[in-house]
């Protein structure tokens, strides 16, 4: 049989695939209560994959109910720490185990190289495969749990003040599609390593990973109802959970747009948590003494092209200095080819096909507006491939940009990248913080006490020096601004997920 390497065997076991289509409640699979279901569509191909159950809020309640009910019981929550290592331990595992199912669930359903999903040799870039890091995340979490204290206060002698953890309760996950089975796990994690209830909703493109992950849970010894998952349209049955007074959590990653449309249902309801991550508009600055100018222009197109360039981190504004600006584009120009959109199901694609007909055309409908504005189109701002049918953009380099520009200061969410003159270490500054958001940012210099000056003055979660997107399950994540709030990764993470608790005993 073709290894991992060759087209023929990702083909042979698309071929061979069990989709699971129904909602995953109190451990069981389930039809939606209404019949009702939405398609899923394979944008390789513009073709349907399969019908998956289309919730509405009385499953949502039903979901609700389930882990609201283990969560009392404590079957979960009240178990040690040791207990929920081993069952997380043993679900990163099965995770493991089941990558290539997994792998290529992603792929179909939002159309990523199956090199970004699962690690096949064959070019893969510069970040680990999907299905290296969502699992180490789960066993991360894991292991920890059993090694995080609680407090005692510096009190006298008459009084003893503890400061004790409690998991928070019912947690809503709301994940995006552009990494859908690494975004459930950065959330589920920490959430259930606390001893939450999680009620996780997948986004409506990219359901298939979430459905199956679900039935994983079960084999890895979590009770029944711990976590379910709950396909639907968004403004459905993410509202219906946003909404829902009985869930304690939301933790959500998407658009500001539905970020904010969150914090107005927990307004509406119970007042419940909302952690948001709500995307960005990333600076990549690359000033004239950058140390390594091809490597600082490689990092540039990943970071605009990676996963299509749907990615919250991505750095669609390269802000660059006029004494290496030439070098600069000149390079970058020369890299394209390797960001050219293939086939998904070739692992030796980089650039595979946008989620969905819809975003494809907001994509060349900013295109349109940029020309439209006067920024000068310097390569490519087609779709292409249209002979498979599926939903393909060409990477798109606009130069020279204006930061006022609607495609400097608003989230396309594809391959289209900005060039942003910049003169000196100020300007830079001045531009990188002019957007909304405030999630990552770079900067390439040879000078620490420039690079650190600028790391201080960005109003970002995340700064990389000469590097971009270098960190692991270790570091936080997470923005300032409009980028949304908590952090994800780190123990910081399980702060979103618990409740601080403090009691005060007087002694006689």
């Amino acid at each position: 049989m073709a290894g991992h390497e060759d087209p023929a065997y990702w083909e042979d076991r698309k071929g061979r695939l069990d989709f699971r289509t129904g909602a995953f409640i109190d451990g069981a699979c389930c039809p939606a209560a209404s019949g009702e279901t939405f398609d899923c569509i394979n944008p390789a191909d513009g073709q349907l994959l399969t019908s998956v159950a289309a919730c509405g809020p009385e499953d949502v309640g039903r979901a609700v109910r389930s882990a609201r009910r283990v969560f009392e019981r404590g079957h979960w929550a009240k178990t040690t720490p040791q207990h929920r290592k081993k069952c997380l331990i043993r679900f990163a595992e099965l995770i493991e185990k089941h990558a290539e199912e997994l792998a290529l669930l992603d792929t179909l359903n939002m159309g990523k190289p199956i090199s970004q999903s699962f690690p096949t040799g064959v070019s893969e870039g510069p970040f680990p495969a999907d299905l290296v890091t969502a699992p180490n995340h789960i066993r991360w979490f894991g292991e920890a749990i059993d090694k995080v204290y609680d407090e005692v206060g510096p009190t006298g002698p008459s009084a003893l003040s503890l400061i004790t953890r409690e998991p928070v309760g019912v947690v809503a996950a709301v994940v995006p599609w552009n990494f859908p089975l690494l975004m459930a796990c950065w959330k589920l994690g920490p959430a259930l390593a606390a001893g939450n209830s999680v009620i996780l909703k997948p986004a409506e493109q990219s359901p298939l990973s979430a459905l199956r992950i679900a039935e994983l849970a079960i084999e890895a010894g979590m009770p029944d109802g711990v976590l379910n998952v709950v396909p639907g349209l968004g403004a459905v049955a993410g509202a219906a959970l946003g909404r829902h007074m009985d869930v304690d959590c939301i933790a959500f990653t998407g658009s500001a747009e539905v970020g904010k449309l969150f914090l107005t249902y927990a307004g509406e309801s119970n007042m419940k948590r909302v952690w948001l991550e709500c995307g960005g508009k990333a600076p990549n600055i690359i000033l004239a003494d950058c140390p390594d100018v091809e490597e600082a222009v490689e990092a540039a197109a990943y970071g605009a092209f990676h996963n299509q360039g749907e990615v919250c981190a991505a750095a669609p504004r390269l802000l660059v200095e006029p004494a290496i600006k030439d070098e600069v584009m000149e390079k970058l120009i020369s890299c394209l080819d390797l960001f050219q959109p293939g086939d998904p199901l070739d692992p030796k694609t980089r650039s595979g096909a946008i989620v969905s007909r819809d975003h494809m055309s907001r994509i060349l409908d900013y295109i349109s507006i940029g020309v439209s504005e006067g920024a000068p189109l310097r390569s490519g701002g087609a779709r292409v491939r249209t002979e498979t049918g599926g939903y393909y953009v060409e990477p798109t380099i606009f130069d020279p940009v204006l930061n006022r520009m609607r495609i400097a200061q608003e989230e396309i969410f594809g391959p289209v990248l900005s060039v942003i003159d910049v003169a000196g270490v100020d300007e830079a500054i001045a531009i990188g913080n002019g957007t909304i958001y405030g999630l990552t940012a770079s900067v390439w210099t040879s000078d620490i006490n420039k690079a650190h000056r600028v790391a201080q003055c960005l109003r970002a979660g995340t700064v990389w020096i000469n590097c971009y997107e270098a960190s692991d399950v270790t570091s936080p994540f997470g923005g300032f601004k409009q980028s949304g709030n908590g952090r994800d990764r780190s123990l910081h993470a399980l702060d979103k997920y618990t409740e601080i608790k403090s009691t005060w005993i007087r002694f006689s």
